[in-house]
């Protein structure tokens, strides 16, 4: 019987018993089998899939039982295949799910159109699910991937990694503590260039599609179009908004990540968007968006700004960040101002105090880094926890993905109502907050 069904057999007598509902994780460690190895699937093991999968397979305690690529080219599928021989291969998803008796938990590393309708059929079964960053493709799933983790009770974690790195750990510490007082308001950016953005507009004609490409499971949910070479698959996908969210979906589930956990935010009452007009293909090469969230304990005020700031050379203006002239601001990050000073988090790397006459004798602690990866296979054991779980990163996910809502809509001030799942402001806009689905690939929601 796998060790799953023997954990649910367990809770069952402890029902009985009538000590369940006090049973803390920690206790699965004396459940029998919880000790034995996590048997995990890596769906998408190419690319950032290759260090998901390598990362999660780093641990002693895990072992790797499915691996599925819709490219069994040698980078893709068959540089997984030759690391992990004894694993099942795949190209299809659901025919991995169909067989996943003795899968305990999958990893998602696909693009962002697929992450949902595998995750949650994922979650469906029992599975525990790691899913790379943005969680999802629209808000409404990002809404329905929290409801299925907590309907099948199994555990999650996106892939934001560097929210375990101690650079992030630390700046949220300092918030915390109080170092900078309450915040005022915040500034974010990512200022590189989008290297994946060959083309503002789809380009005619096609391509024959490889004998190791299985084009029609790749495009997934997603409307049919023709294959062609590097246009999409393996890497510009980024930038289709049938397959992406582009700039602000690649790094805002990173970059927002301290600043949401440093500030405790929940949703944004409204969202705002200076962009350039954008067609139904492409994203735009810049963007700026404007949050207004309700305050928190850590906030100055009753609501407070947050403004994300994305596109080639792009950064706040430096009059609006209160920093010495002298500083070079890090090419992503974000700055918090507070009553007390500023502090910098560079996107992975240490933060920095302002003004620095103000902490010259401050010591910043350092917190130590976690392994996100890791942790999240012992917390599918019952020996540690995740901090990614799609209760956190769910509304995180709803954020980000709000913002490029209001990017396809520049000008308009979005109002968000998270508890109606109702967003006003424009014209169709609150049909932004989902899609249609390809006949025959529609997930089934929860």
């Amino acid at each position: 019987m796998p060790h799953t069904l023997t954990r649910r057999h367990f809770l069952a007598q402890a029902v009985v018993a009538g000590g369940a509902m006090a049973l803390p994780a920690a206790s699965w460690a004396r459940v029998a089998g919880a000790n034995s190895r996590l048997r995990v699937a890596s769906i998408g093991p190419g690319g950032k899939g290759w260090s998901d999968l390598t990362a999660t397979a780093a641990s002693p305690h895990v072992q790797i039982v499915g691996l599925c690529d819709i490219d069994e080219s040698e980078k893709h599928l068959g540089q997984a295949a030759t690391k992990f021989s004894e694993a099942k291969c795949y190209t299809d998803w659901r025919k991995l799910l169909d067989e996943s008796n003795d899968i305990d938990a999958v990893i998602v590393s696909t693009p962002d159109h697929m992450h949902a309708p595998i995750s949650l059929a994922a979650m469906q079964l029992g599975k525990h699910v790691q899913c790379q960053k943005p969680l999802t493709h629209t808000v409404f799933e990002a809404r329905q991937m929290q409801e299925a983790a907590r309907k099948y009770n199994v555990v999650t974690q996106m892939g934001n990694q560097i929210q375990s790195h101690s650079a992030y750990r630390t700046a949220v510490k300092l918030v915390h503590d109080g170092t900078i007082g309450k915040v005022k308001e915040v500034h974010s950016w990512q200022s590189g260039g989008l290297r994946w953005l060959l083309k503002d507009d789809r380009p005619a004609g096609s391509e024959p599609v490889p004998s190791t490409v299985h084009w029609d499971n790749w495009i997934g949910v997603a409307p049919e179009r023709p294959y062609l070479p590097e246009i999409y698959h393996p890497f510009n996908w980024r930038a289709w908004q049938d397959f992406s969210n582009g700039q602000l979906g690649d790094f805002g589930c990173h970059i927002l990540d301290p600043v949401f956990m440093a500030l405790k935010l929940t949703a944004p009452l409204t969202i705002q968007a200076d962009a350039p007009p954008i067609n139904k293909e492409a994203w735009t090469r810049w963007s700026t968006v404007s949050y207004i969230f309700p305050g928190t304990p850590l906030t100055a005020n009753e609501t407070i700004n947050v403004t994300w700031y994305d596109g080639e050379g792009k950064f706040p203006p430096r009059e609006s960040l209160g920093l010495p002239e002298s500083y070079k601001l890090p090419a992503s990050g974000s700055v918090l101002l507070g009553e007390k000073g500023s502090l910098v988090i560079p996107h992975v790397a240490m933060p920095k105090l302002f003004p620095e006459e103000t902490f010259a004798d401050f010591t910043i602690p350092e917190v130590p880094a976690r392994d996100h990866y890791t942790s999240w296979a012992d917390a599918c054991r019952g020996e540690d926890h995740a901090t990614s779980a799609f209760d956190y990163s769910g509304p995180l996910t709803e954020t980000v993905l709000l913002g490029t809502v209001a990017i396809r809509n520049p000008g308009a001030t979005l109002n968000w109502n998270t508890e109606m799942l109702q967003l006003t402001g424009a014209p169709h806009v609150q049909d932004l907050l989902t899609k249609p689905y390809r006949k025959g690939w529609e997930p089934t929601w929860i």
